[in-house]
């Protein structure tokens, strides 16, 4: 899947010197939930185990330099407290700090839905923000996505056990 700027592609173990450098930053796990990497091999863990379903997780990779500056996927559950319907899967992205503001995640998202909407049956999606990142929320209602007037405390994730999230849901 590709924009003029961006390839949505599976993740490759050799992207992991490039997902350490970006997920370490303290600035951008916790905006998600997840704590910064410290280490290329956890990077690559994650890449092994968290992203290696290239059928619904994808790198966000900048076509300009070639290098994975992010992460888009779907899925059953991210173990949150998601007031998911049945078979309604929880979307969830991140983008590298120096590519924050630029659109580059919304035409992520956008490329997804498509996808989604090309390649399945899947009737809704579901996924939420913690309301201390804005940003995140904005990058939903752009492609679509409707506050659905839930918010829910989720202390299962990294920093969230005083953290409310706000709840977007996308018709399809």
């Amino acid at each position: 899947m590709e924009t003029d700027r961006i390839l949505l592609r599976p993740w490759r173990d050799s992207d992991a010197p490039s997902l350490f450098k970006w997920a370490s930053d303290p600035d951008v796990g916790p905006r998600a939930g997840w704590p910064p990497h410290q280490s290329v091999e956890e990077s690559l863990e994650v890449i092994r185990t968290v992203f290696c379903d290239a059928t619904n997780t994808w790198a966000i990779e900048l076509k300009e330099t070639g290098e994975a500056i992010g992460a888009m996927g779907y899925g059953p559950s991210c173990n949150c407290k998601l007031p998911a319907h049945d078979d309604e899967p929880i979307i969830g992205y991140w983008i590298a700090k120096p590519y924050w503001n630029r659109g580059i995640c919304t035409e992520a998202l956008g490329l997804m839905i498509q996808h989604i909407r090309r390649m399945t049956d899947i009737k809704s999606l579901i996924s939420g923000h913690f309301v201390d990142n804005p940003a995140s929320g904005r990058v939903m209602e752009k492609c679509g996505f409707v506050p659905t007037g839930e918010t829910v405390i989720d202390d299962t994730q990294y920093q969230g056990a005083d953290r409310p999230i706000r709840v977007l849901r996308l018709k399809l």
